[in-house]
């Protein structure tokens, strides 16, 4: 079942950049989708629009029944400072008045399931990078998302630490059934983690390839090495060196 379609949608900004032209698309329920392409293409405000954070020009972005509940990580893990792991994760829940002990049994499970028991209390500054960006993911899965928007979240990571997540982010939207709209600018990530990858032109950004991709319930370290994911990773790259 399509859960998201956009059809038509055009964005300019203020100072008369044009960010995006008529990009049309659909997203299923429980699909993983990726954005790809060039730095400036308008990965990014696709993804604001999607979230209703802005409102496009032109075009429609519609929602099969009611508009589900969304979550977003930004690339940025947008933590408070002065606020412990626990408090950050909690956020969502805060914002919606949700009752304290309830709200932070919630963020307790979810920085669980992101494999930071036992940091709970534990500020910004005493985390690494990969350990802020779970926190960032445990406050987005705390609000129980339909949908799960990803704003290029592992990009200032280190590879081991990135594929380490991407395993993990696989993992956690295949239990909870969630729909994943991911921006990336890697050829490497968008293959592995995507049931199709969009691949979209300089700006103004355009879709320019939808790419399905057959990919193993379970994924890892030998599907990291096979054959298949070498050809998956050679179908993307072609498709974003072709002139738009």
């Amino acid at each position: 079942m399509t859960l998201l379609r956009l059809t038509h949608v055009g964005k300019a900004y203020a100072n008369g950049v044009e960010a995006l032209r008529d990009v049309g698309f659909g997203v299923g329920d429980g699909e993983f989708v990726s954005l790809l392409g060039p730095s400036g293409c308008g990965k990014s405000t696709l993804l604001r629009l999607i979230a209703g954070l802005m409102v496009p020009d032109s075009g429609e972005i519609s929602w099969t029944g009611a508009r589900p509940e969304l979550g977003f990580v930004f690339q940025e893990p947008t933590l408070m400072p002065w606020a412990d792991a626990l408090t950050n994760a909690r956020l969502p829940l805060d914002l919606k008045a949700i009752a304290r002990p309830e709200a932070n049994a919630r963020a307790a499970a979810a920085l669980k399931r992101l494999g930071l028991t036992g940091f709970e209390c534990a500020l910004p500054r005493e985390l690494s990078g990969g350990m802020k960006m779970r926190v960032s993911i445990a406050r987005a899965l705390a609000a129980k998302p339909k949908v799960l928007l990803m704003d290029e979240p592992f990009a200032a990571l280190d590879e081991p630490t990135r594929q380490v997540l991407n395993d993990d982010l696989l993992a956690l939207a295949r239990e909870d059934g969630i729909t994943v709209v991911f921006v990336t600018h890697s050829v490497m990530e968008s293959s592995y983690l995507s049931d199709r990858v969009l691949v979209m032109s300089p700006r103004p950004g355009r879709i320019i390839a939808d790419i399905a991709l057959t990919q193993p319930a379970r994924r890892g370290e030998d599907f990291r090495l096979s054959p298949e994911f070498a050809d998956s990773q050679r179908r993307v790259a072609k498709a974003l060196l072709v002139p738009a």
